[in-house]
This record gives structure tokens, C-alpha cells and sequence, in this order.
């Protein structure tokens, strides 16, 4: 005699629980997770909590060449390492170059992202006071500035070696026209000092070790709120050699001065990123 499977009904079937799942199924589903949810999902009960910690469902999320990364730009942390701590690392601020760079993992996206203070770039007159000064802010990752008062001959190089990941990646110089501070505990910004920007565009130009260059130029504008400046992408095809990265900022035209710019950083985002963070197409 056979099994009359019309007898089962959903009521007399034993519903499975979240707390039943074999810990095994919850990593494959925390697998398809973005890390945040997996985050989540880790508080529901004691199966998900232990399946999140399970190498393959964060491998997947760091970047593919993050062992080199780790090897030459993390220190004082264990030898070995389970692939969330990894993750949780490389999600910080880590910094490298005498704290004037520092490099994280986007929490959401495990892509990588990469900023250079203005002490970390060259600029042209940056050590006589009647043209720069060095302003303390909360509004840089640094918690400094390089304010511009006047100048003929605007020029900021910069350059940067480290093993991005293979992908395509945009850079930009975050400017802000106007000097901000705070009084009464409210952001006040002083723009009598901003000019020549609206003369001539300013130039920015990229290059890569792997022979890439690109070339832009635009009008500075909006004064009183920071902009993220788009000077150019670039693609990385191996993700364990390091590239060079080379790029410019340039108002070299001596018939006018141009001042009032707080230069902030440069910052080195995937191109995706474009398509999902508004902040990055202000300019």
C-alpha cells in the first residue's frame, strides 16, 4: 500500500522554526546578505549568531585581493584572523603615510575607498603664511584644512601608491569656497574673501603607472558648502600590484588672483559609487 500524501494537510505538518534551522542553511542564506543584514540576522537567535561567523559568508564580501592589503598596510593586529575580523579591520579608518592617507572597506558594498589630507599633497606656496594657513575644523576626516586667503599661481600635485582592487575608480578634490566656523554653536561661513574662480576654470589632470591619463576642467562654484570636485577615473586590472596614482589641480592664469578656498582632501571612490551616493555627483 502506498502513502496517500493527499492526507497531509498544512495543519498537521510540523512547522519548522528559525531556531531549527541547521546552522549550516543559515551561512548559506547570510551568504546572499549584504553586511548590515547580516549584522542583523546575527541578533535573531544562537544559530545565526554562530553561522555569521562563518569564513565563506564573509569572504565573499572583502575585497579580492585583501590579503595584500592587510599585509603590507595592517599592523599590531593577530597573525590569524577569522574573514569578520578581517572585514571589521579593514572597515576602519586605517591610516598610513604619517597619517596623511587613510584607506576603508564601505560597510555596505565591501569596495574600497582611499583619502589623502591636504598635508599629504604638494602646494604651491602652502609655507608662507601671507597666501595659506593650516585651520583646525570638525568638518575634515583630519580635522584640519589648508585655507587659501590670495594667490596668483594655483598649483596642488599629490600621488598615491597602493594595491586597489581591479575595478574602475573615480577622484575627486573636496573643496569648499568660503571659510566656515561656528558662533553661538551654529555653522557661520565668511565668503568676502572668495574670488577669481569664477574667471577661469580650474584644471584637473590624473595619471596612472599603467599609462592611463585623463585631462578636465570646470568653474568652482556654490561657495559655503563643501564639493566633491571630479577630476577623473581610473581602471585597475591587477589587484595585487600596487598603482600609481598620480593627479593635479591647477589655476595658473596670472592676470587675476583667485582666493577664499579651504582645500579639505582628495578622495578615491569605485565609479559605481556615482550611480548610489548623491554626495559624489555635486560637481
Amino acid at each position: 500500500m502506498g502513502i496517500r500524501f493527499s492526507s497531509l494537510t498544512p495543519s498537521s505538518v510540523p512547522a519548522m522554526g528559525l531556531r531549527e534551522l541547521p546552522e549550516s542553511c543559515v551561512a548559506n542564506i547570510l551568504g546572499y546578505m549584504d553586511p548590515p543584514q547580516i549584522c542583523q540576522l546575527a541578533t535573531l537567535n544562537r544559530n545565526f549568531r554562530a553561522a555569521s561567523f562563518a569564513d565563506f559568508v564573509w569572504e565573499s564580501k572583502l575585497p579580492t585581493n585583501y590579503d595584500v592589503i592587510v599585509r603590507k598596510f595592517v599592523t599590531n593586529s593577530p597573525k590569524i584572523l577569522s574573514k569578520r575580523a578581517i572585514f571589521a579591520i579593514l572597515c576602519r579608518l586605517n591610516t598610513f603615510d604619517d597619517g596623511n592617507k587613510k584607506f576603508w572597506v564601505d560597510k555596505s558594498t565591501g569596495k574600497l575607498c582611499l583619502c589623502i589630507s591636504s598635508k599629504g599633497l604638494s602646494i604651491t606656496g602652502i609655507d608662507d603664511r601671507r597666501y595659506w594657513n593650516r585651520i583646525p575644523t570638525e568638518e575634515s576626516r583630519f580635522h584640519t584644512v589648508a585655507y587659501l586667503q590670495q594667490i596668483w599661481w594655483f598649483e596642488v600635485d599629490g600621488e598615491v601608491e597602493f594595491p586597489f582592487p581591479a575595478g574602475t575608480y573615480s577622484l575627486f578634490f573636496r573643496i569648499h569656497l568660503g571659510r566656515a566656523s561656528k558662533r553661538f554653536g551654529r555653522r557661520v561661513c565668511n565668503t568676502e574673501h572668495v574670488h577669481g574662480w569664477d574667471k577661469k576654470p580650474a584644471r584637473f589632470q590624473l595619471w596612472t603607472s599603467a599609462g592611463q591619463y585623463v585631462a578636465s576642467q570646470c568653474f568652482l562654484k556654490e561657495p559655503g558648502k563643501w564639493s566633491l570636485y571630479h577630476a577623473g577615473d581610473f581602471t585597475v586590472e591587477n589587484g595585487n600590484a600596487s598603482t600609481k596614482v598620480k593627479f593635479s589641480m591647477t589655476q595658473i592664469d596670472c592676470t587675476h588672483t583667485k582666493g577664499g578656498l579651504c582645500l579639505d582632501s582628495v578622495l578615491i571612490y569605485p565609479s559605481e559609487f556615482r550611480k548610489v551616493k548623491a554626495f559624489l555627483n555635486c560637481s
